[in-house]
Parts: C-alpha cells; structure tokens; sequence
C-alpha cells in the first residue's frame, strides 16, 4: 500500500505556503533558539520548486527534499517515533503513519503541533500542511 509514494516527485503547485510558515513562526518567536521561519527564509522558501524523493529499504523509509535553497532527509518507521530537526531548525518528535492510504506526519515540539498529510489523488501527491488553523496544499507529480 505505501510503494505508490516511492519515486521522485516534483512541486508543480502551492498555495499557502507563505502563510503556513508564517504561523510556523508565530508559534516559535518566543522560543529562545533561533528557530522559526523568517521572512528571508520564507521568501526563498516560496521560490523554491523542491524534488521528493521517496525510498524504502526494509522497513526504513527515507523522505528526502532536494532544493536550490535546503536539502533536508528523515529517516524512519511507520508508526514509531523519532527526532526530527526540519528545515527551518525545529527539533520535533515526529511520527508518521499510514492510515487510508495517506501518510500522515505529525511534528511535536515545545507543546506545538503541526500536521503534514501526503495522499495520491490522479497520479498526483497532494501534500496538506496545517498549522492551528492555517491550511497549505502543495502537489507534486512524479519525475
């Protein structure tokens, strides 16, 4: 059930992105590392067109973004969790599953939450990232 998300996909579309990352920050500014999403972080971040690139071996899953701007990699099982530094320095405990087809990342850090779920619509991964109530969609098609 989870091999259709293997591959290399591609950004084709976002909306939202600004303001999911915005809220990223809010939620952090008071946290006292340099963590959180600025606005010179958040302007590249919305140029960007990253590739996902999805792999499996065993049981380990890897999700790997690759950018211009950051390449970030997780490493993981479904199911368990595991730390997870992102690409705007948080240091979260994440978990993700897979659940009616969807894989469903949750990011834990100093109280906060924010969702991350990848589902296949028509050949398409549609990506939906929540923050309270900010919602950003972003689909890639396969490379």
């Amino acid at each position: 059930m989870f091999e259709p998300f293997l591959g290399t996909w591609k950004l084709v579309s976002s909306e939202n992105f600004d303001d999911y990352l915005k809220e990223l920050v809010i939620i952090v500014e008071n946290f006292p590392l340099p963590t959180g999403v600025g606005l010179a972080t958040r302007k590249l971040g919305n140029l960007a067109k990253p590739s996902v690139i999805i792999s499996m071996k065993g049981d380990i899953i890897t999700i790997r973004t690759e950018s211009t701007f950051k390449n970030t990699e997780i490493s993981f099982k479904l199911g368990q969790e595991f730390e997870e530094t992102t690409a705007d320095n948080r240091k979260t405990k994440t978990t993700i599953t897979l659940d009616r087809g969807a894989l469903n990342q949750v990011q834990k850090w100093d109280g906060k939450e924010t969702t991350i779920k990848r589902k296949l619509v028509d050949g398409k991964m549609v990506v939906e990232c929540k923050m309270k109530g900010v919602v950003c969609t972003r689909i890639y098609e396969k490379a």
